[in-house]
């Protein structure tokens, strides 16, 4: 059993497995420990990683999957797809849905299906690289600002993806996992070591708070931006350099895609050289309109137009900060992580902020990945891990309500409330004499990202009907490993008799307690369990994931077979290859003039068939073609192989008329003479077919084949084995069938 960990990045995909020796990150098929999260699709093909992000050129890919989910899911489509939009290298449909053409018709693809491609991309990753072993259970990061809704998406495009999460992990949960369980230095009688986490990514910026012990660690707070990342320092390098091109070149970059799309490329390149040097030059030759540019940024220039963006990055650390409850001074470091995280000018202002130098210690791609394959070998019977507590904290405060109103614990509305760990439960009393509804909903937006709707999900109960007014009905509410929210089970109990000081309505029970368990203030004479039916706001419903599953099998079953093509065409072309080369040197003397020049005139009518219109046929068409080749070739290479073949046999044949002459000494008179009877016998044979072979040239058909003489050697055994006696066989001529 495998167990592997996935970080789905916006910008990359990453992989890594818990092996006996540790935690290695996988390689993919070029050998690179990190892929292109993006997906294209030709007219014939689908191609996902780094093919996918080579084909741009042709069809442009389907990135930015995790934006598109954040757009499809819970956040006003409106705030987060039209500021995405103009980055996009291709349309976007009505909720986020994006159409591509594929054998001939044209399917819509919704961002939960997308991100499916690309977790079944990163389980072929790990199925090759472990050597085959099959994948299954696995541990996948998300943000820790990730609704219910984004949430339940990421388990769908598992299932449809053939995984079995184990958990879906924060980001910087996995982060401090990889960080804390292999030191020793972390926690002591003092008290707990606490350390803020910070991840500038591709597309966000997060910040934990994590105090570490010898028995483990706990996540106190959370902190996020979700529309401030790397990409955003890259659009300032794009919008300067684009409106310096349209005053410089009169061209407007911003309104050609595929322009748009190599000057971002450049504009990246550019960042990554002024975070070593003090000025970067991008030069593209015929970015539009056929006119080569060039320009030039210092990074003075470039920290001050991202000004803006360098004071937003101090934000989620303050809020995180802040909800830790610890001073700034207690902290014992500070770790930048996350592909963005490289621009100098953000550890400079992180550094005014914590008031120290954030540390680099951790791999900044990496980290993430190797934190979720920890967790599920943790996780995983498979594998022995230290005992080591994994504490998460929930990152949003979450309420429920019905119809009379919110259900209040003494101190807020919110029965999951924002810092408290998880896996959590709950117990909810309610005096109700019919079916309804209890809704779930963030209880506070602002720590939710913006345009972001509080609803949750509705779940409702029953129908039942109360037999008296005493009845009650318990709800058993779990958030679970995953930091989702469903209503467990609900039951309605007659005869529920409590203190005098509960409230009228409703009440919260925090312990947990199953519903079965009966404390010292309450008794019941009845129970009768209530159906519940869930619905959640922006889930995909059942019949849309069996939807999505059977067009993902669609597709395999057309990757399968354009991948069997695909080798076949390279068969075909291999041989065509080989075939010239092995006429004109090996099958040489064993080929006439006239099947030299028949061969070679069908292996250049192939290779220009295979460039021109055989560029894009069929499995069969291909196998057929490299017949027909095969046929003109096969008399040639069947000589030239029966050629080396036939010395060998030859040599063998005579070593076994030695051998059986040898044998025969210790046998009876009649039977050494009846055995060298037949040892002549096929010495005669092999000395005539040698000599009228030898007299024919090599590029007709041999009279004597290799495999008549093997034959011949074999009839030479049983013949001997027959003459002699069994006695005089085994002490003679036992020895030489035991050698060959």
């Amino acid at each position: 059993m495998s167990v592997v960990g996935f970080d789905v990045g916006n910008d990359t995909l990453v992989a890594a497995a818990a092996r006996q020796r540790g935690i290695d990150v996988l390689l993919n098929a070029e050998s690179k420990r990190e892929s292109p999260a993006a997906v294209a699709f030709s007219h014939n093909a689908r191609l996902i990683g780094s093919h996918a992000a080579s084909a741009s050129a042709s069809h442009a890919p389907f990135s930015s999957v995790k934006r598109l989910l954040l757009g499809a899911t819970g956040r006003d489509p409106a705030s987060s797809l039209l500021r995405d939009l103009p980055r996009l290298p291709f349309p976007v449909f009505s909720a986020a849905a994006v159409h591509a053409d594929h054998i001939g018709r044209r399917i819509a693809l919704s961002p939960t299906h997308l991100l499916s491609m690309l977790l079944a991309y990163l389980k072929q990753v790990a199925e090759a690289d472990l050597g085959g072993a099959p994948v299954a259970d696995c541990v996948i990061s998300v943000p820790c600002y990730f609704t219910q809704a984004q949430r339940r998406a990421y388990l769908d495009a598992a299932a449809v993806a053939g995984l079995r999460p184990l958990r879906l992990m924060h980001d910087l949960a996995a982060t401090a996992l990889g960080y804390g369980l292999y030191r020793s230095d972390l926690g002591s009688a003092g008290g707990p070591t606490h350390v803020a986490f910070v991840d500038v990514g591709q597309c966000d910026t997060q910040v934990a708070v994590v105090a570490f012990d010898e028995s483990g660690m706990k996540v106190l707070s959370h902190g996020f931006d979700a529309d401030l990342g790397g990409r955003d320092f890259d659009e300032v390098l794009f919008e300067h350099f684009a409106e310096e091109f349209r005053d410089r070149y009169k061209i407007d970059v911003v309104g050609n895609v595929k322009a748009s799309m190599r000057l971002r490329a450049a504009c990246e390149k550019a960042k990554k050289v002024l975070s070593a040097n003090a000025e970067a030059v991008v030069n593209i030759e015929c970015l539009m309109d056929e006119k080569d540019v060039r320009g030039v940024i210092r990074r003075d220039e470039f920290e001050k137009l991202c000004a803006g963006l360098l004071e937003r990055v101090v934000e989620p650390c303050k809020r995180a900060v802040a909800d830790s409850r610890i001073v700034l001074g207690s902290l014992h470091s500070v770790e930048l992580v996350g592909s963005g995280s490289r621009v100098p000018s953000i550890a400079k202002v992180l550094a005014g902020f914590f008031r120290r130098e954030p540390s680099r210690t951790l791999n900044a791609s990496e980290c993430v990945a190797r934190g979720c394959a920890l967790q599920c070998a943790m996780l995983s019977p498979a594998f022995r891990v230290r005992e080591y507590e994994v504490q998460d904290a929930i990152p949003a405060s979450i309420g429920f309500s019905t119809r009379e109103g919110s259900i209040s614990t003494l101190s807020s509305n919110a029965l999951f409330r924002r810092g408290l760990p998880f896996p959590s439960v709950k117990t909810i009393i309610l005096q109700k004499n019919s079916s309804f509804n209890l809704d779930a909903y963030y209880v506070d937006g602002s720590e939710l990202p913006p345009g972001t709707s509080a609803n949750i999900g509705s779940f409702q109960i029953g129908p039942f009907q109360a037999h008296s007014e005493a009845s009650k009905v318990k709800v058993k509410v779990r958030l679970n490993l995953h930091g989702l929210i469903s209503v467990e089970s609900a039951a309605l109990i007659d005869d529920y008799r409590r203190d005098a000081n509960t409230a009228d309505h409703m009440e919260v029970d925090s312990s947990g307690d199953d519903m079965g368990d009966k404390s010292r203030n309450e008794r019941s004479i009845q129970r009768q369990d209530l159906r519940i039916i869930e619905y959640i706001y922006g889930a995909m419903s059942k019949q849309e994931l069996l939807e999505a599953q059977e067009e993902e099998q669609q597709l395999a079953y057309q990757d399968k077979l354009m991948e069997r093509t695909k080798d076949r065409k390279n068969a075909l072309e291999s041989y065509v290859y080989d075939t010239r080369n092995k006429l004109s040197e090996r099958y040489r003397s064993f080929a006439t003039d006239s099947e030299r020049e028949e061969i070679s005139a069908n292996l250049q009518q192939t290779e220009e068939w295979l460039y021109e219109e055989g560029d894009d046929e069929t499995e069969e068409v291909y196998c057929s073609k490299l017949e027909e080749l095969k046929k003109l070739v096969d008399p040639i290479e069947n000589r030239c192989k029966d050629d080396e073949v036939r010395a060998v046999a030859t040599r063998e044949l005579l070593k076994c008329i030695v051998d059986h002459r040898m044998a025969a000494k210790s046998l009876s008179t009649s039977e050494r003479e009846a055995v060298d009877n037949e040892c002549n016998k096929s010495e005669q044979w092999l000395r005539e077919g040698l000599q009228l072979q030898e007299s024919l040239p090599k590029n007709v058909d041999p009279v004597l084949w290799s495999y008549q003489i093997k034959r011949r050697e074999e009839e030479l055994d049983i013949k001997a084995q027959g003459l002699s006696s069994e006695n005089g066989w085994q002490q003679g001529f036992g020895s030489h069938a035991h050698t060959r």
